[in-house]
């Protein structure tokens, strides 16, 4: 299991991201519009560097749902391999099958 401050941590930003969601969009969008002046889409950018930095939905880490590993996580899952591993033995993962050779 992960610490729970790493989980803790995961969590705000997740909720940060949510609420400047719309803000970073609009002020994306004036910073990245050629058709602007320049001066606006330089405001745009200084207003962005002043949102937080842990509102950005790229400082998020992907998350096993059941242990909170950070690595080797299968995305349409959302778990880890050895979690998926560990259901799977158990046949709670609908189709999938051990493989035997």
């Amino acid at each position: 299991m992960a610490k729970k401050s790493a989980l803790e941590n995961n969590a705000r930003k997740a909720r940060l991201a949510k609420q400047f969601a719309g803000r970073r969009a609009r002020l994306k969008a004036i910073a990245n519009d050629m058709s602007k002046p320049v001066e606006e889409q330089f405001a745009a950018r200084l207003k962005l560097a002043e949102l937080p930095r842990n509102s950005a939905k790229e400082r998020q880490r992907n998350r096993c749902e059941v242990s909170g590993r950070p690595r080797a996580y299968y995305g349409k899952m959302k778990m880890s391999r050895i979690a998926v591993r560990d259901l799977g033995l158990m046949g709670l993962v609908p189709g999938l099958v051990k493989s035997s050779w």
